[in-house]
């Protein structure tokens, strides 16, 4: 797996005060993508020990919310294994931190993956640019959904997060 960056004290991406880890590789392809640097699944560098390290030291710090995992696409499929091995090392490394991953896949098509089980919140959906609104929270366009994963798991269908 590759990344582009972790960016360290967020709050765009998710509740509280995150770290993000920006993956490299998207299939999507969105036309007015906010970060398309990321799409090519070679871009970037090696996700590595030191890069797992300075992610893990975020974590460490107690003001700190959880990770939120974007890019690019975590979900591409050249990066599942590796995400799937990240998410559960932090679900049981941090059990108190709250895991987010952003994805232009669709709930239905990524809720039955193994990883979904460990992940707090999904953002799905392709960024379409003609239903762009800055005035959504946590995501682009108005077809994207913010989904609480636990109870949608329990209920077999999307349940929106609110907050």
């Amino acid at each position: 797996m590759r990344y582009h960056n972790i960016t360290k004290d967020d709050m765009l991406n998710g509740d509280g005060l995150r770290v993000v880890l920006w993956v490299a590789g998207c299939n999507h392809n969105c036309r007015g993508c906010h970060n398309p640097v990321t799409w090519d699944i070679r871009g970037g560098i090696p996700f590595d020990g030191a890069a797992k390290e300075e992610l893990f030291a975020e974590l460490e710090k107690p003001y700190v919310s959880g990770v939120t995992l974007s890019g690019g696409d975590p979900l591409h499929p050249d990066n599942r294994k590796e995400i799937g091995e990240l998410i559960d090392e932090i679900s049981e490394r941090f059990p108190n931190k709250t895991i987010w991953l952003y994805t232009g896949y669709d709930w239905e098509t990524i809720c039955g993956l193994p990883l979904i089980r460990k992940v707090d919140v999904v953002v799905d959906g392709e960024f379409v640019e003609e239903l762009k609104d800055a005035n959504l929270h946590w995501k682009g366009s108005s077809n994207q959904r913010v989904i609480d994963v636990q109870p949608s798991l329990l209920r077999g269908e999307a349940v929106l997060h609110c907050s």
